[in-house]
């Protein structure tokens, strides 16, 4: 036999049977080293199984071109060139991320629907020699698990809602709490948005799909009997939108309301948006969004405020304009629900490390009807 065939003759070459992911549990207990996506860049970044890396077969041109040639040509043509170019790719990646892989390494790979791409590339892996496996169904059938426990499912644990006017720390608060022993989820975080016209982050938000993993990992990790604390939101932060199960129960929960002095607030805000009064630009064209909901003469002071680097009182005029009346009038559709009001004259880092406790205290109460 020609040494090229060679490699062919391991019993590997057959394919193993693939894994089957039951629910979102199954993730912490992977029978594998390292997960690898090997779909494009592009079906990566919109949303991936957590921990996994990319390793893609076809870049993103390569893709939208096999795609357009197996719709619009040939599917017998589609199949030779992505095969070719999926023997480069895969060649690349031997070559540099698995070049250091040791004799005994165990990847799993996935795809989009557990087909040809990562077929393929696990085939390779175990001609190696290495113990490759593939997701059955792909991507598919973890995106199927996510939307099942998000939207199929009913909330998991009894949620409160840690509210106020805009600058009272609640993000701040939220991991303080969270110190305390209290389920929290920081949905903020996982949206990388602060929710407000204001809000945008660094590094931007995550997709619609990328969101809602995060969010149905961390609702799987929660203990259902005992309370979690979320902060209060509307059913959409900045361009990711709250699932309906949770946004119901969010409606419905008890209320830790955190109350402070308009000038607390507005310091805390000018430390809070550092990044924002750090790029002017950004700074005037976020206030100028606001010109149709205010008169000309507000948004020109409140510019003026920008420039003269017066942040604190630029909060304070934008709180007192424009969030607090709106924050008021949300408010009032929950005027029926449990609530506690704790009021705090400061909200430096001292005050509320040492309101934490009390805090924590107050969320088991409220979620035991106390």
């Amino acid at each position: 036999m020609p040494p090229a065939l060679l490699l062919f003759r391991s019993t590997a070459y057959e394919a193993a049977m693939p894994l089957t992911l039951h629910s979102l549990s199954d993730l912490t207990a992977l029978p594998c080293d390292e997960v690898i996506d090997v779909r494009s860049p592009a079906e990566f970044a919109e949303d991936h199984i957590p921990g996994a890396i990319n390793l893609p077969v076809l870049d993103n041109d390569e893709r939208a071109r096999v795609g357009t040639i197996y719709t619009q040509e040939s599917p017998f043509r589609a199949r030779r060139i992505g095969a070719a170019l999926l023997a480069r790719n895969a060649a690349h990646h031997l070559e540099t991320s698995l070049a250091d892989k040791p004799r005994g390494y165990r990847p799993l790979v996935y795809c989009w629907r557990g087909g040809q791409r990562s077929g393929a590339f696990a085939l390779i892996l175990r001609q190696v020699g290495w113990q490759a496996e593939t997701i059955e169904g792909g991507y598919r059938s973890y995106r199927r698990l996510v939307q099942s426990a998000l939207y199929a499912a009913p909330w998991p644990a009894p949620v409160v809602v840690l509210d106020g006017n805009t600058g009272t720390a609640k993000t701040a608060l939220l991991s303080l709490i969270a110190a305390q022993g209290v389920q929290v989820i920081d949905l903020e975080g996982l949206a990388n948005h602060r929710g407000s016209l204001f809000g945008a982050m660094p590094g931007g938000q995550p997709a619609q799909k990328a969101f809602e993993t995060r969010l149905a990992i961390a609702a799987g990790a929660l203990d259902p009997a005992r309370p979690v604390l979320v902060e209060g939101e509307s059913s959409k932060i900045g361009e990711v939108n709250l699932p309906p199960g949770l946004w119901q129960a969010m409606k419905s929960a008890p209320r830790l309301v955190i109350a402070a002095p308009l000038q607390a607030r507005a310091a805390y805000l000018a430390r809070a948006y550092r990044d924002l009064t750090a790029d002017p630009a950004r700074l005037h064209d976020t206030v100028r969004a606001l010109s149709r909901l205010h008169p000309r003469e507000r948004i020109e002071d409140w510019l003026s405020l920008a420039d003269s680097q017066q942040f604190e009182a630029l909060a304070a005029g934008l709180m007192q304009h424009h969030y607090d009346p709106r924050y008021e009038k949300q408010r009032a559709r929950f005027d029926a629900l449990p609530s506690r009001t704790v009021a705090m004259d400061s909200l430096d880092p001292d005050a509320l490390a040492a309101a934490a406790p009390d805090l924590a205290r107050a969320v088991s109460a409220l979620s035991a009807g106390r």
